[in-house]
């Protein structure tokens, strides 16, 4: 958490007050946030110095993503690489706070990097192929709103891992988004047990996983995503899809759909809920 519909929802509402907006200054109250992404950082005075120098005085070009990774791009196509983690927030024009670690000044306003358990990492590099060279975005599949990622392309790769559906789907080889949430959400949708074996998957099933991966994501983008524990969009407001859940989070409750009692197990070190009735 945050997954695809969350960033997504964020990367949205910083293009509408980031592109055009100037970096004129920026305070770094925790340093390990810009020195690495690795579960073990610490503090680097060259990479501080590195990541003022090439951000201040710059303006922003535009703001995009890649799987749950934000992008920030200025104007010398150098980029702020910002990866949420589990409890990271960018937050527009609102008081810094004790988890406040980064605090950008802009020429219209202040932006705040706020992490409670700081495993998130804002990283300044020269350009987005800096980044691809340092390891990032390795491994990735397509976008789920690519035009590459047909049924025919999802077919053919999905059918290729020997693991669990959720398993196939939460290590995003095949295709980014789909985190903890939305693979319970998907598989639900799509009447598949997500401990299923992929090689066990029909033609229908498959289809019907393809359309629900975008069907689902989709809509929780519209309703700026779910807010489970720390995840606020750019003015902190929450998500309102957490409302819609049909089994995440709802183990020991009934199915909506049967009215059996839904299970829970762990896929990938992962609780995931599901249906024992409606799911096969």
């Amino acid at each position: 958490m945050p997954e695809l519909p969350e960033v997504e929802t964020l990367r949205i509402g910083l293009e509408k007050v980031l592109v055009g907006n100037v970096i004129l200054d920026v305070e770094i109250k925790n340093k390990k946030i810009i020195s690495g992404n690795g579960t073990k950082r610490f503090p680097d005075k060259k990479k501080e110095l590195e990541f003022v120098a090439g951000i201040t005085n710059k303006k922003i070009i535009s703001v995009t993503r890649r799987a749950k990774n934000i992008i920030i791009t200025l104007t010398d196509k150098s980029i702020i690489l910002v990866h949420l983690k589990m409890t990271g927030q960018m937050i527009y024009d609102e008081e810094p706070h004790k988890h406040t670690h980064i605090i950008f000044k802009l020429k219209k306003g202040m932006l705040n990097y706020n992490d409670v358990r700081q495993f998130g990492y804002v990283l300044w590099y020269e350009s987005e192929a800096s980044a691809v060279g340092a390891g990032h975005f390795q491994k990735l599949g397509l976008e789920p709103f690519d035009k590459k990622f047909t049924l025919k392309y999802f077919a053919e790769n999905i059918i290729k891992k020997n693991k669990s559906i959720k398993a196939a789907l939460l290590e995003q080889s095949v295709v980014v988004g789909c985190g903890n949430i939305y693979c319970d959400e998907i598989c639900f949708a799509s009447n598949v047990l997500p401990t299923r074996n992929c090689k066990t998957l029909s033609n229908l099933e498959i289809k019907d996983l393809h359309k629900n991966i975008i069907k689902i994501l989709s809509k929780a983008i519209k309703m700026g995503g779910s807010s489970i524990s720390d995840y606020v969009a750019v003015n902190g407001e929450s998500g309102k899809y957490g409302n819609v859940h049909k089994v995440y989070g709802r183990s020991g409750l009934t199915c909506y759909t049967c009215k059996k009692i839904l299970e829970k197990t762990i896929i990938s070190g992962r609780a995931t809920v599901f249906c024992n009735t409606c799911q096969k």
